[in-house]
């Protein structure tokens, strides 16, 4: 008897405790030392995404105060040359490729998008749980350089030929090459889960135009990341090469060109800071459709201006290669490149404040760092019109007013509305509310410090203080506005120690949550805070934009999924109509060794281009384990979900 097709009906079945009982058997982790390897759910993937890159926020931060301290008077001996150049570049490479991006992008995507998707887990879940080893892999290929004094020197975009073997001896650039390999490789694995996830996982009827614009804007991150990841693995492979096999790419003495790196490394780079922004506007579009109860404004503009800032993004990179004596025609058209790109950011913040103002806003704990970010990010975008025009970054580059720019962008871009996403998720995640007087007061710290700290660096630029000078003179006149600089550094930190007390708190002992207790229109609120093993009992159809608002109470469901295996629903593409089914691999040892072995090779070619030929074979065994077919799945049992004609 052939099984059928995947069929939608009524929801009738009064035994519903007992398929809870089933599924969260079928579905259930293994638990232990051994169980946390061999995990693979997206929820708890993605909560180590997260807990993970907040480690190197934290660690990055103390890098930045190092920074400040060391920076707060003339003529300091805080730090040496070497070491300030080790703190800088640490500092860049930590905040940039272990932070912003996995916690923006892979953390968030990973644990939201399944749940809005109404899956009951990622695609591809196994390749999910080995980018996470992946990533962990090269941040502690990172972070152990640099504690045995072979960190890094020569900026987190490790500039030829200040990068090269003539100038740079010994391994520590071929470590921050390498853990470019690490991070970009675990992006790619995460980018390619959430495109599948939300082209062949979402409900019936969530039809590419009632998609959630969260989904939207993951869906175009993931391409923006496939295409662009491959540049940067290429520039660091390469300039690995020139380091450890003797290649010229960038020895223009042999033929090479060192200009090729900077197109390579900024062909990445400048996607690199839509990577990291798109996923907070996304979560700023949901936040605002929440708390100003009513559907967000101009939801089709915002999609356009998501799919066009994804194409525009990759045709801007050489505007942070102006000074190098590039042809004036390119120039030019760099320059209205990188104005075009500002009417589609500037479309999003148009909807989200029409949206505000026709809604019935409530000014709960989320949305105050909703606005932190739009008042954040508008600066910096005005900051970076000003960088787009030729004479004026001509002018400015290399000071302290890029930097100001930089920051204003990507932590206005990733910090504010990271903090925005916590507190809006942290029931879900949790079971339990967040303590709003604490996260009041988190937000006005930080939020005075940021701009006290960042907005200074202006000036900082526009009285020409360069960029990496470890120390400087007191007659060039920078010291009290380092000094009030460096004073928000103290703001900051007092609001992360606020925020870390908060969630400590709460966790503990916060008020219990509930279901949706923000009343939000989005699936992931459809099931228990935190969600069950399995997300949800029955996989839910769609038949608006806004489900929770809009569908009836007796909306259809989708039967006949097995409970005794992990059976997921394949959707189609276009019109999420169903497909067929698939069985989730479920948990497994593999990916984490996997990653060990991959992780083994990585390292290993820091030292000797050997390690590549005698560490292939292990990672081929490895991948052996990890595809090998386990069998047969087992026949239904009496009074399971199977349907047969």
């Amino acid at each position: 008897m052939a099984v059928a097709e995947p069929i939608i009906a009524n929801d009738q079945d009064t035994g519903e405790s007992e398929l809870a009982r089933r599924l969260a058997r079928t579905w259930r982790q293994p638990t232990g030392i051994w169980g946390w390897f061999c995990n693979t759910h997206h929820t708890d993937i993605g909560l180590r995404f997260m807990v993970t890159a907040f480690i190197f926020l934290l660690l990055g931060g103390i890098l930045a105060a190092m920074i400040r301290l060391q920076l707060i008077r003339p003529e300091s001996s805080l730090m040496g040359p070497d070491l300030y150049n080790q703190v800088f570049t640490m500092h860049g490479s930590t905040m940039i490729f272990l932070f912003a991006v996995p916690m923006m992008f892979q953390g968030f995507g990973v644990y939201i998008v399944p749940l809005m998707c109404g899956a009951r887990n990622i695609a591809f879940p196994r390749l999910n749980a080995f980018s996470y080893y992946l990533y962990v892999g090269g941040a502690l290929v990172l972070w152990g350089g640099f504690l045995t004094n072979t960190g890094p020197d020569v900026g987190w975009f490790a500039y030829v030929p200040l990068s090269g073997p003539a100038y740079s001896p010994g391994h520590r650039a071929d470590i921050w090459s390498q853990m470019i390999t690490f991070t970009e490789v675990s992006a790619l694995g995460v980018a390619i889960c959430l495109a599948t996830t939300i082209l062949r996982h979402r409900a019936p009827g969530m039809t590419l135009n009632r998609m959630p614009i969260l989904l939207w804007e993951k869906l175009v991150i993931s391409m923006a990341v496939i295409f662009a990841m491959p540049a940067v693995m290429v520039a660091s492979g390469l300039l690995l090469l020139d380091r450890l096999v003797g290649t010229h790419f960038f020895n223009p003495a042999e033929g090479g060109d060192v200009l090729l790196y900077q197109h390579l490394f900024w062909f990445f780079g400048h996607p690199e800071v839509y990577i990291i922004f798109l996923p907070g506007a996304a979560i700023v579009s949901t936040l605002v459709e929440c708390f100003s109860r009513r559907r967000i404004f101009g939801y089709t503009p915002i999609v356009v201006a998501v799919v066009a800032t994804g194409f525009i993004g990759f045709s801007v990179w050489v505007h942070h290669m102006f000074a190098v004596g590039l042809p004036q025609l390119s120039e030019s058209f760099f320059t209205a490149a990188s104005l075009m790109i500002v009417i589609p950011t500037g479309t999003q913040f148009f909807c989200w404040v029409v949206t505000i103002w026709n809604g019935r806003l409530q000014l709960r704990l989320p949305m105050l760092w909703c606005f932190g970010f739009i008042f954040v990010f508008l600066i910096g975008g005005l900051s970076g019109v000003m960088l787009a025009s030729v004479p004026v970054d001509l002018q400015v580059h290399d000071t302290y007013f890029v930097v100001a720019h930089f920051h204003y962008v990507l932590i206005g871009g990733a910090l504010f509305p990271m903090f925005a996403g916590i507190y809006f998720w942290f029931p879900k995640m949790t079971g339990r509310m967040a303590d709003p007087t604490l996260g009041t007061w988190h937000f006005w710290l930080f939020f005075i410090g940021f701009n006290l700290t960042f907005f200074t660096l202006h000036f900082l630029g526009l009285r020409g203080m360069p960029r990496r000078v470890y120390t400087y003179s007191p007659d060039m006149h920078w010291h009290w506005l380092n000094v009030l600089a460096s004073s928000g550094v103290v703001f900051m930190t007092a609001g992360l120690l606020v925020f870390l007390a908060n969630v400590i708190w709460s966790r503990r002992v916060g008020e219990i949550a509930g279901n949706n207790p923000w009343g939000d229109a989005g699936l992931e609120w459809a099931m228990s805070s935190p969600p069950p093993p399995y997300n949800f009992l029955h996989i839910p159809t769609v038949s608006g934009r806004d489900p929770l608002w809009e569908d009836p109470p007796d909306q259809p469901v989708v039967v006949g999924l097995r409970d005794d295996i992990r059976e997921t629903l394949v959707t189609q593409s276009l019109d999420a109509d169903p497909q067929h089914k698939d069985e989730d691999p479920g948990p497994s040892i593999w990916p984490f060794l996997t990653a060990l072995t991959v992780s083994a090779a990585f390292v290993g070619s820091i030292f000797t281009p050997w390690a590549v030929p005698i560490g292939a074979p292990p990672v081929i065994v490895t991948l052996i384990g990890w595809l090998w077919p386990r069998g047969q799945s087992p026949t239904p049992r009496p009074g399971g979900e199977a349907w047969v004609r």
